[in-house]
């Protein structure tokens, strides 16, 4: 099959209001800047600092790094799009772009999986702590994350490419995404809409049941560390918590099927904007280790 006439798609944006469009550039132009020098400033900490020797930050520099990939992929498209009254995309560029949206994304999901289990190892299992988490336990993990969201994302384009796209090709959000641009094919979609909805609704949905309870777990079993011991455990899941409730609400409910597209691409601001904007607050605002290690990193030359 594969698509048929149509060879470009118009991203119709996240507003339709001409007034609002110049101080949402700003505001968004502003957001980015914020993205790419918060999770940079956390990478280049922990590259350059002895934090890159825990586990912890070992996972934590990976995420910041796949939180810069994953916002831009879609953010210049939404900034330069707010400009242009012509906002077209090419379907090839279309189609990759989903690629590198679900891939981005799902590799950070696994990722904070990983970042879980480092904190069960830690705080549930202190004494075999250095064994578990080895270093090639570290990076095992970390491939695995790649592996899988690379097989996530190639099933989807690998969909998306033997459907026909004959008719419109005005896609209702700011980036190509699944949903949406299903919404245009020239053939019925309601059983890959639910297969899709199944598919990665329920493992999205799993996932966060999964983390939510390993972190139950480990909130459990601090009630026999010592106080400081607790604190600083509370401190470091707290921060894990928080990200993983700001990543995984909206996405969860980005695969409910609602009428309303809007919502949709509200839902969708908060895990493609919001979520990676505030991560590195986040991980650093309570965390002195990091606090430390960002003044000898960054005050040395002085």
């Amino acid at each position: 099959m594969g698509h048929e006439n149509v060879t470009e798609f118009i991203l119709l944006g996240l507003f339709s209001d001409e007034s609002t469009k110049a101080a949402c550039f700003v505001l968004f132009s502003l957001c980015y800047i914020a993205i790419l020098s918060g999770n940079l400033l956390i990478l280049l900490t922990i590259k350059g600092s002895h934090l890159s020797e825990q586990p912890k930050y070992f996972f934590l520099s990976y995420l910041s790094f796949m939180d810069v990939c994953f916002t831009s992929t879609v953010a210049p498209k939404l900034i330069t799009g707010l400009l242009t009254q012509q906002k077209t995309i090419s379907y090839n560029s279309c189609m990759a772009q989903m690629f590198y949206a679900h891939f981005f994304g799902a590799t950070e999901i696994f990722i904070l999986v990983a970042m879980a289990y480092d904190r069960y190892a830690a705080i549930c299992r202190p004494l075999h702590y250095m064994v578990i988490m080895s270093r090639q336990v570290c990076y095992v993990l970390v491939i695995a994350s790649i592996i899988g969201a690379f097989i996530h994302s190639i099933l989807q384009v690998l969909i998306m490419i033997e459907l026909p796209f004959c008719g419109p090709n005005q896609i209702d959000h700011y980036f190509c995404d699944v949903f949406p641009v299903l919404k245009l094919a020239c053939t019925d979609t309601c059983l890959l809409v639910i297969v899709i909805i199944t598919t990665t609704g329920m493992s999205s949905i799993l996932t966060f049941v999964t983390l939510v309870i390993s972190y139950i777990i480990i909130l459990f079993t601090l009630r026999t560390c010592s106080s400081e011991g607790r604190r600083k455990a509370l401190s470091t899941c707290g921060s894990h918590i928080t990200v993983v409730f700001m990543f995984f609400l909206p996405l969860i409910f980005a695969y409910v099927p609602t009428a309303d597209s809007v919502s949709d691409k509200v839902l969708a601001l908060f895990y493609t904007m919001i979520a990676p904007m505030f991560n590195p607050l986040i991980y650093t605002l309570r965390n002195k280790d990091m606090k430390n290690a960002m003044k000898k990193v960054w005050c040395r030359s002085k």
